[in-house]
């Protein structure tokens, strides 16, 4: 092979002020350098995009590859006559001002773990932010068969540092299987002969304890001391202290049901992963598992819901109602790069003439519009014509403000005219306490801009996870109009964090806020395309199956209500663009109910290579294999399938009540949502199987 020289850099000074990472330099003669964005257009300086190579050394394409050829070398959109070609180097580079160009990374950089596509560049960009950080660099390695984890290699800007600060700075802007397991500090990171970052020459981490906020503390007794030993071989740390955090030492959600196996087998108790969150140092662990062994049950730290459900009462309309509620000029949308919220934007682009301005968590705005661009490409629902009306607005629901200046918060709040708050923190193994600044403070940081100025309607998307079961409420019918219950027993944190969020609504909507409340059940697959949330509850469930080869079969009628994301977006829009919606609640159901049975048998009927077995051999099987998408969620699993055993699990736990949707839907395209069949679930596993590939 040949590399031919394109651009050349003059070092300026002594060495010893150079650089470690110098700019890639001009464009020599012949040759055009050009940094474009995703529609091959050129970007602002300053700003990251992908570099292209174009001029008299650029080759006609890869010898005998003619696929790859026409992926990398592309005809010049900057040369009117003539052929010219420009190679697509993958690489992410900026002009400076001075006119050298500043390699920043690859723009192909990414990684699945389990199930969950990450972006290493993001992570980078985020690091390179902080004042701690020169240079950082993060990849996935996997030094153990079936155990991928992210590591962050990074050069400090000054000799005193905390990667304990480091892990909470990226805590705040990513969700928590982006963050890195370990931070490893180098004093210069390896480069090829070419001046890129070799990864592959990157060290495996070492085992010492990292640095943490608290002390080395040792075992003080028995208990103490197995637990130290699980979590060292479980983390890869040498020793560990009882006053370390399971979390802040590299612990992810498969190495905590990893640790629950362990800690079941060595103590022979019943213990959930919940727990851990609850205790997530030795020194708190062990009087839990302690007690577990005395009593046979550990009785949590009750938290009282109600409380919990008090609006802040500086949250008062300050004057009447926006009129523009039924055709807005602007709206706000939370929540868009997920499921849900991306097809509600793709709705609300189409049946209205509003700007959409999209609270995004990200470093900067360019990256914010990459990111809903590239989860909107995910779903194959990006239009280049509508994209004019996305205004993203870098923010995060957990801060107050949502970490917007005043001015930036005051401009909103003068500019809305309603709320679309899809927004949340979806997990299902996490308590409430971990997901209540997302899912509960986020909530409120949206009614507080409701009401300052011009009084927003707020349309706020829930979950009929919230209602009573019919083992706390003897009601048989749950009506939309009925208050929520006053004592949930709700299982899952996240419902208990979208209860209180509900109360909270209801509290703005008391005070003179106008709301609306949607109920949702199990979000499926797009009718059309076969698009799914890959990384939900059903989807995890469909690829583990696949993944072991079986599936369990059920011994009582277990079912799930599915509605495809396309019927709700459109539902939820057309019911908000009512004036006589406000003020009501609105279920959103399925006339039919999906039994997960049905679901296994499709999938056997789709795939002659999976086999029935007991509910029993199928959670067996799956403890033995980590790395299957469904392991996190192995003692949840367990649970449900204990609980289906029981008699109330065969009977529909209540009726519950869609008139206000009935009535509010006629006349509009949506009057009944499409049913679950054997054909819509074949079209939504030709999408998860393809998706799975790439």
């Amino acid at each position: 092979s040949e590399t031919h020289v394109v651009s050349a850099y003059t070092f300026q000074g002594t060495a010893t002020n150079w650089p470690t990472l110098p700019p890639i330099g001009r464009p020599i003669a012949n040759n055009k350098v050009y940094i474009l964005n995703h529609d091959l257009q050129p970007v602002p300086i300053g700003i990251a995009g992908e570099l292209y190579i174009g001029g008299t050394g650029v080759a006609k394409g890869y010898l005998n590859r003619p696929e790859l050829t026409a992926q990398k070398f592309i005809s010049n959109p900057f040369i009117e006559r003539g052929e010219s070609l420009l190679y697509k180097t993958g690489d992410l580079a900026r002009y400076l001002p001075d006119g050298n160009i500043e390699y920043l990374g690859r723009i192909d950089n990414q990684v699945k773990i389990r199930g969950f596509r990450i972006e290493l560049g993001e992570i980078e960009a985020f690091l390179n932010t902080h004042s701690q950080i020169q240079q950082a660099v993060v990849i996935a390695r996997e030094d153990i068969p079936g155990n991928k984890r992210l590591i962050a290699y990074f050069i400090p800007a000054q000799e005193q540092f905390s990667t304990h600060n480091l892990r909470r700075f990226l805590q705040d802007k990513l969700p928590d299987y982006a963050i890195p397991s370990n931070f490893v500090k180098l004093e210069f990171l390896p480069l090829t002969p070419n001046g890129k970052i070799d990864r592959k020459a990157l060290p495996e981490p070492d085992k010492i304890r990292p640095e943490l906020e608290n002390n080395f503390v040792a075992p003080r007794n028995q208990t103490e001391e197995l637990l130290a030993n699980i979590w060292s071989e479980l983390l890869e740390v040498e020793k560990v202290g009882i006053q370390d955090n399971f979390f802040e030492l590299g612990g992810d959600s498969l190495l905590a049901t990893k640790l629950i196996f362990q800690i079941r087998e060595t103590f022979q108790i019943k213990i959930y992963v919940k727990t851990l969150f609850y205790s997530p140092t030795i020194v708190k662990l062990a009087p839990t598992i302690e007690e577990i062994l005395q009593t046979g049950v550990y009785d949590k730290e009750k938290i009282d819901f109600n409380a919990e459900a008090i609006l802040d009462l500086t949250i008062i309309p300050q004057t009447t109602v926006n009129q523009n509620i039924v055709e807005p000029q602007n709206i706000l949308l939370t929540g868009v790069t997920g499921f849900v919220g991306a097809y509600l934007l793709d709705e609300l682009l189409r049946k209205t003439s509003a700007n959409i301005y999209c609270l995004i968590r990200a470093n900067n705005t360019d990256l914010a519009k990459q990111k809903l661009k590239n989860k909107l490409e995910d779903y194959l629902l990006w239009d280049e014509k509508l994209s004019s009306r996305i205004i993203p607005v870098v923010g995060d629901l957990c801060s107050r403000f949502f970490g917007l200046p005043t001015e930036k918060f005051n401009f909103l709040a003068h500019e809305i005219d309603v709320i679309y708050h899809s927004g949340a923190w979806v997990n299902h193994i996490y308590p409430y306490t971990v997901l209540k600044s997302a899912n509960v403070l986020g909530t409120q940081e949206i009614l507080r801009l409701a009401s300052e100025t011009s009084v927003k309607p707020v349309h706020f998307i829930s979950s009929l996870g919230v209602l009573p079961s019919s083992s706390n409420s003897e009601s048989t019918t749950i009506l939309e109009s009925a208050p929520l219950t006053e004592t949930p027993n709700l299982k899952s944190g996240y419902i208990q964090s979208k209860w209180v969020a509900e109360k909270l609504v209801m509290a703005a909507s008391d005070r003179g806020i106008p709301t609306c409340i949607y109920r949702l059940p199990m979000i499926t697959a797009d009718t059309n395309t076969g698009v799914s949330n890959i990384n939900d509850r059903i989807c995890r469930q469909i690829k583990g199956c696949l993944q072991l080869g079986m599936v369990p079969i059920l011994e009582s009628k277990l079912v799930d209500n599915w509605v495809p994301v396309n019927d709700m977006s459109q539902a939820i829009v057309y019911l908000s663009r009512k004036e006589n919606s406000l003020g009501k609640t609105f279920h959103l159901m399925n006339s039919t109910s999906t039994s997960l049975n049905h679901l296994f048998d499709w999938i056997c009927s789709l795939d002659s290579s999976v086999k029935k077995v007991s509910s029993n051999d199928w959670v067996s099987e799956l403890s033995n294999h980590p790395e299957n998408v469904l392991y996190p969620y192995i003692l949840k699993l367990e649970f449900q399938i204990e609980k289906s055993t029981e008699k109330q699990a065969e009977i529909p736990s209540q009726i519950i009540d869609t008139q206000n949707t009935n009535n509010g839907l006629k006349g509009s395209q949506i009057i009944q949502f499409t049913p679950i069949d054997e054909k819509y679930f074949e079209t939504m596993l030709s999408y998860l199987t393809n998706s799975s590939k790439s």
